[in-house]
C-alpha cells in the first residue's frame, strides 16, 4: 500500500493550496474501504458474534433466573400456608390436650373428694360406733358402781 502511495504522491506532487484534489483522495478513499472489509472480517465479525453469544447466554440466564425466582416464591408461599397450618393444628392439639387434662384433674379432683368424704363418713361411723360402745360400757360400769355402792352402804 505504501508503494501506491508512493506513486500517488509522485504522479500528482504539486503543491500548493489548502486541499490537493489529486489521485491521492480516490486511493485514500478506497484504503478506507478496503480496511474496513478486512477489520470486519477478521475482528468486528467474530467479536460481534461473542458478544451475541453472550447477550442470548445473559437473555437465557435472565429467563431462567425469573422462572426459578417466581417457583421459588410458590414455594415460599405454599410453605407458608403450611406453617400456618400446623400452627393451627398445633394449637389445636395444644388446646385439646389442656381441656383433656383440665378433665383429668376435674375426674381425679371428684375422685378424691369422694375417697376423702368416703374416708371421713367411715371415720366418723368409727367413732359414734366406739363412743356407743364406751358409753354403753360406761353405763354398765356406773350401773356396777352404783350397785356396789348401794351394796356397800346398805348392809353396814
Amino acid at each position: 500500500m505504501t508503494s501506491w502511495l508512493l506513486f500517488a504522491a509522485e504522479a500528482g506532487a504539486q503543491e500548493g493550496g489548502l486541499f490537493d484534489l489529486d489521485a491521492t483522495l480516490p486511493l485514500m478513499a478506497l484504503q478506507v474501504v478496503l480496511l474496513t472489509f478486512i477489520l470486519n472480517a477478521l475482528f468486528f465479525r467474530p467479536v460481534g458474534k461473542a458478544v451475541e453469544e453472550r447477550e442470548g447466554y445473559v437473555n437465557t440466564s435472565r429467563v431462567a433466573a425469573k422462572e426459578k425466582l417466581a417457583q421459588v416464591e410458590r414455594l415460599e408461599s405454599d410453605l407458608k400456608d403450611r406453617l400456618k397450618e400446623a400452627r393451627l393444628q398445633s394449637q389445636q392439639v395444644i388446646l385439646a390436650a389442656e381441656q383433656e387434662m383440665e378433665q383429668l384433674h376435674r375426674a381425679a379432683l371428684a375422685e378424691a373428694t369422694a375417697e376423702a368424704n368416703g374416708s371421713r363418713e367411715k371415720a366418723r361411723r368409727e367413732i359414734d360406733a366406739e363412743r356407743e360402745k364406751a358409753l354403753t360400757q360406761l353405763g354398765t360400769e356406773a350401773k356396777s358402781l352404783g350397785q356396789m355402792i348401794v351394796d356397800r352402804l346398805l348392809p353396814a
